[in-house]
């Protein structure tokens, strides 16, 4: 949120002083009732409270009840460095130096609802009651320095039992501590992940469906403010969308309808015992790059449904349900499919992939592309990129973004 700031210059010293802003509203007092002290006058030439910079990156956005300082969220980032589900402090520190930083919205990376819907068994997870804890600290934090915390819930179907990728990022056996995997259909996903996971039962579905309920549930109990379903990136959701990997002839298979029937069902379970008040978001992967697979045109249908039913806003994401795909990679590649999908939904958007440059989020914003920009591996190499984004875009809301201890380095 840009900041009510003045400036004054000296008349004889050439370096700006930025005034305390207790200090700031006695002197608008004063100049209002035409008291202020003639020294003050005389020494100093008075500056426009506000620049002529004002950028859309970091104007508030309110979402439901909330309201974020800016319109920069940490994209969700598997750290593949928690036991058990646990979140620890490395969580704490990585996430906590990106509120810091001035992000907007900060939300924690894919957070597995059961053991088994873990990419690895590194991952994080929420489907233990002891889990509310060690989140919530994490959540206080976030909220502390000015930021919105939200979580990702996901199940990783067949994707899931992984070595971290730093080890090889391939399907590991229970010697190494992996476990049966579950899909739509019992069909592999190809490559270094060949683990041919078991075909769900509608009673597995049912199950699965209940863990993000419960996860939902307890992600509230930790104190978080916002809540994505993880409906991308080849995972259980995917899974059942593209026609690639879900094979079924039952209820959950075949038709549009029936592939998105897990989406609507899992979103209004979820949207049920998530408070009406608080955002709700989903991320999706609105087109496979492989023939035959998911396409835009039907992702733009699946999104009236979900805002029908209760989404709040789209992140809108791709592909990653096959190896074979063929990904045309350019900066703010997804820009564009976001752009069409608040067009013809009337649904609030953000997106990340290749979103690196200030003003390159500056312009989808100002075009009406997107609602907000989500940073990923951008942030990992750049805590304070907030900050660094305003001195670039000139924008007053730098004076604020990093905290009173860090003030004496941007004096």
């Amino acid at each position: 949120m840009i900041t009510l700031a003045v400036e004054l210059w000296p008349t004889t010293v050439p370096a700006p002083q930025i005034i305390p802003k207790d200090d700031l509203r006695e002197l608008i007092r004063l100049r209002e009732n035409d008291k202020l002290p003639v020294t003050i006058e005389t020494q100093f030439q008075r500056r426009p409270l506000f620049d002529n910079t004002m950028t859309k990156l970091f104007e508030p956005l309110r979402i439901k009840d909330i309201s974020l300082r800016n319109r920069i969220a940490v994209s969700p980032m598997c750290q593949y460095s928690s036991v058990d589900g646990y979140p620890n402090d490395w969580h704490l520190v990585h996430l906590g130096s990106r509120a810091v930083g001035g992000a907007g919205l900060v939300v924690i990376e894919a957070t597995a609802v059961s053991p088994d819907g873990r990419i690895s068994p590194a991952d994080s997870g929420i489907y233990y009651e002891d889990h509310v804890e060690s989140f919530a600290k994490i959540a206080r934090f976030l909220k502390q320095h000015g930021a919105c915390a939200g979580i990702q819930i996901a199940h990783a179907g067949r994707k899931a039992s992984t070595n971290k990728p730093w080890d090889g990022n391939d399907h590991i056996g229970k010697e190494q501590g992996g476990w049966d995997t579950i899909a739509p259909s019992a069909i592999a996903f190809g490559g270094k992940l060949d683990k041919i996971p078991r075909e769900m039962t509608l009673d597995d579905i049912a199950r699965v469906q209940a863990d993000f309920v419960s996860a939902a549930k307890r992600a509230l109990a930790a104190e978080f403010e916002c809540l994505e379903i993880h409906f991308a990136h080849g995972y259980l959701a995917h899974e059942f969308y593209s026609p690639l990997s879900n094979k079924r002839t039952d209820a959950y298979g075949g038709s549009f309808k029936n592939r998105i029937r897990f989406h609507m069902e899992t979103f209004a379970a979820v949207r049920e015992v998530w408070p009406a008040r608080l955002p709700l978001l989903a991320r999706l992967s609105v087109n496979d790059w492989d023939e035959g697979g998911v396409t835009l045109e039907e992702s733009i249908e699946l999104v009236k449904q979900l805002k029908a039913a209760g989404l709040d806003m789209i992140d809108v994401s791709h592909g990653m349900v096959t190896p074979n795909e063929n990904i045309p990679w350019a900066p703010g590649m997804t820009i564009a499919f976001a752009a069409r999908i608040r067009r013809e939904v009337d649904i609030a958007t953000t997106t990340s992939w290749l979103i690196t440059h200030a003003k390159q989020a500056e312009d989808a914003l100002q075009a009406g592309k997107l609602d907000m920009v989500m940073l990923g591996r951008e942030l990992l190499r750049d805590p304070y990129w907030p900050y660094h984004a305003a001195i670039e875009l000139g924008s007053t809301a730098s004076r604020d973004i990093l905290p009173i201890q860090y003030a004496r380095a941007v004096e």
